[in-house]
């Protein structure tokens, strides 16, 4: 897993395409234009008696540019980061901060394919993906995208918060907590039950203490550490998405409000106020 910041500051937990799964993806690929260049070329020589050299030699400039750049800008613009070869293989390119790919980023990667790919046999793609660590080819470094695996595994789901800890919870700092080790305490919580119970023990207590290392304040005296983890996550999930969820406009209140009605003011050692007589109309009122 990898973190992805979008541009409104909120950081996504993405699952990075590795070298082998991108390299048969772009091998699939590779065909296809090969394919779709042996075709086009085997109709170019059919019609070599029809133009002269000059309107040729465009021609076939022209259908190689189009091959191998027009074919991957214009597909992966159109499907937002996907080729024939990404979709079967279950990828996509994205940009940095999340969003889908540009037309300008994909122009960026496929002009640099036609030196890192092509004229150099892939060699620099393949020693670029293995120095990154977001496995990023040149043509990603310069374009600002990654590509990201869409079948990744399923996550377990977020555990429910312990009732006797959600007044706890709710005044968790939780900034110092990464995506990392969230993760383990959500694996080990989802394998918890599978697991030998001296050593579920051992473990629980383990994460726990890396996971309380990073936020504050510290849970009450003799919980569990399994009831603090799950306690931690439920509350973390609960924050992401409250600030993924959009805020709607303020609600003006129903009912009306109260007539205000003028007091005198009360000090210390004053008399209270006089309480207003009846004021009907033809009425008497005794003096108080």
């Amino acid at each position: 897993m990898s973190e992805v910041v979008t541009g409104d500051a909120v950081v996504l937990d993405v699952q990075v395409a590795q070298l082998p799964v991108r390299a048969v993806g772009a091998i699939i690929d590779i065909v296809v234009m090969l394919t779709g260049y042996i075709l086009g070329m085997t109709l170019w020589a059919a019609t070599l008696s029809e133009f002269d050299d000059a309107l040729t030699v465009a021609f076939l400039i022209i259908f190689t540019v189009l091959v191998l750049v027009g074919y991957p800008v214009a597909i992966e613009t159109a499907t937002r980061g996907r080729s024939v070869g990404k979709l079967a293989m279950g990828l996509r390119v994205v940009s940095d901060d999340g969003g889908p790919e540009r037309f300008r980023q994909a122009l960026f990667r496929a002009l640099s394919s036609i030196v890192e790919i092509w004229m150099l046999l892939g060699s620099p793609a393949v020693i670029c993906s293995m120095l990154s660590s977001k496995a990023k080819r040149v043509g990603d470094i310069f374009a600002g995208t990654i590509v990201v695996s869409e079948r990744g595994p399923r996550l377990a789901p977020t555990p429910a918060m312990p009732p006797a800890l959600a007044w706890w919870a709710s005044s968790l700092q939780l900034a110092g907590l990464t995506p990392g080790q969230a993760e383990v305490a959500r694996q080990f919580l989802s394998r918890a039950t599978q697991l030998d119970p001296r050593l579920r023990d051992q473990m629980a207590y383990r994460i726990a203490g890396d996971v309380l290392s990073q936020i504050a304040p510290p849970p009450p005296p003799g919980t569990p550490p399994q009831l603090v983890l799950a306690a931690v996550l439920a509350e973390r999930h609960r924050r992401e998405l409250a600030r993924l969820r959009p805020m709607g406009p303020p609600t003006m209140p129903h009912t009306a409000p109260a007539p205000w009605t003028p007091t005198a003011p009360q000090y210390p050692g004053w008399p209270p106020a006089p309480r207003q007589q009846n004021a009907d109309p033809g009425g008497f009122s005794p003096p108080t």
